[in-house]
């Protein structure tokens, strides 16, 4: 990326900033509709890379979306630059997390985000830890993603379910890059999750000893290690 300068001094390239009006995937024409719907990007009108292109905005290309109306935003990348001129395409869990009705208004804005270094996901079922591999099938589903923004509700599809996980926190700041990140991850308990009732009566001494055997664990923490997108 260049940029210019006068009297010693950089000019930093302009921000990439217009208004659009907004649509689901359901109503796109193309057929990559699945991989959309179940990621953090979306379809932008094909003028809008030449403007980004103008303006040198820097790789990754990362955007906030805002509504005005309701004060409501999160942060994306794009998959693609072959939407109807004047419009955007967008997953439905972001409509939904923007308060957006099809057709609604939405501003786009260029912005470069820290590298994620942690973040934490709040399974809004129980039925999440019906899954073996937690771990996995979050790793997984983040490949799809460009970025994460606090208290966001994602979408992640598994075995032909989808799966609701709220971002109750990401370091540092209130949205992160995950494209090249290693990235500490952790679960909270899920909505719904009640701890396993203890029985005194059941306790013995000999039970003692084996308790550290039966104590919960907690949830999954690991260390997500991403090196493209």
């Amino acid at each position: 990326m260049f940029s210019f300068s006068m009297f010693g001094e950089a000019i930093p390239p302009r921000p990439f900033n217009t208004q659009y009006r907004c649509y689901s995937v359901s109503m796109f024409a193309g057929s990559d509709k699945q991989s959309l719907e179940n990621g953090g990007k979306i379809i932008m009108p094909p003028s809008a890379l030449d403007i980004l292109t103008r303006l040198n905005i820097e790789y990754p290309m990362l955007f906030k979306l805002t509504n005005r109306k309701e004060n409501r935003h999160t942060h994306c990348g794009v998959l693609e630059f072959v939407a109807d001129e004047g419009k955007t395409y967008i997953p439905y869990w972001m409509m939904r997390n923007l308060l957006l009705d099809e057709g609604d208004f939405i501003q786009i804005e260029s912005v470069s985000l820290p590298t994620a270094e942690f973040s934490k996901f709040e399974p809004q079922n129980v039925e999440f830890l019906d899954i073996s591999n937690q771990k996995a099938v979050l790793e997984n589903a983040l490949r799809n993603f460009a970025c994460l923004t606090t208290d966001d509700v994602i979408a992640i599809k598994y075995n032909e379910r989808i799966y609701e996980m709220r971002v109750l926190e990401v370091k540092p700041g209130n949205a992160v890059s995950i494209i090249e990140c290693d990235m500490n991850v952790e679960f909270a308990a899920p909505i719904g999750y009640q701890e396993p009732q203890k029985h005194e009566d059941d306790v013995t001494e000999m039970d003692e000893d084996q308790s550290s055997l039966h104590e919960p664990q907690g949830f999954p923490r690991f260390s997500w290690v991403r090196k493209s997108a």
